[in-house]
């Protein structure tokens, strides 16, 4: 059978539920490097709303919260993702690499 694509997308889950996906791990990038929510749901082409759920969803799910919100003051806030935020993008980044160099690997052995 030549020719054949394995697709499918990488999925970190705890006992608590879905953690992370590609999206998840793109919005925790965009607020890393924006420092705010709304921001990079623009970036995304998602609600602010939508970013701010899923944002929630992860922090209940997590061990440690992965994104802080530092509202107003004389600095204007901002959103930081955290230690624990940070190593989670490293560890889904580097999972999703050896889970493409399979499914690049298995289409050659079928």
């Amino acid at each position: 059978m030549k020719n054949l694509i394995i697709k499918g997308h990488l999925s970190i889950e705890n006992s608590k539920g879905h953690l992370m996906g590609m999206g998840k791990k793109e919005l925790l990038e965009k607020i890393r490097e924006t420092g705010s929510i709304k921001a990079a749901a623009t970036e995304m082409k998602i609600s602010y709303r939508h970013a701010w759920e899923m944002i929630k969803k992860m922090n209940a799910i997590a061990d440690a919260p992965l994104v802080v919100k530092n509202t107003g003051g004389s600095s204007g806030g901002g959103t930081v993702v955290t230690k624990e935020g940070e190593e989670l993008i490293a560890c889904y980044i580097k999972l999703n690499a050896a889970f493409e160099a399979f499914k690049t690997q298995i289409c050659k052995t079928i």
